[in-house]
């Protein structure tokens, strides 16, 4: 029988695996995509700093907060991965606007 508690401990821990690999991936292209809009310099890159600083105090008290609640490692990186993509589509989508 190929199902067993092994497997299945295994299959868990291949997902968090592979999981935690694409927010280090996504992660990555937030940084980049930062690096590039606090270049082009101007209000918004102000702003963008200001938000980004923001965001982590925020993120740092929520799952604090999730932690001592009970979450799991995998429930915790599916909500940073989920943060993630969110400012990756929208500094993408910023970046892509002409600008004046």
């Amino acid at each position: 029988m190929w199902f067993t508690p092994a497997a299945s401990l295994f299959n868990a821990w291949a997902r968090l695996s592979v999981e935690s690999t694409m927010l280090a991936i996504e992660a990555q292209q937030v940084i980049a995509l930062r690096l590039v809009y606090l270049s082009l310099g101007g209000p918004s890159a102000v702003r963008e700093s200001q938000r980004m600083a923001v965001e982590k105090a925020v993120a740092a008290l929520e799952h604090g907060v999730r932690v001592a609640n009970g979450a799991s490692t995998g429930d915790m990186v599916q909500i940073y991965r989920h943060k993630v993509r969110a400012n990756r589509s929208r500094l993408a989508k910023s970046l892509a606007r002409p600008r004046i």
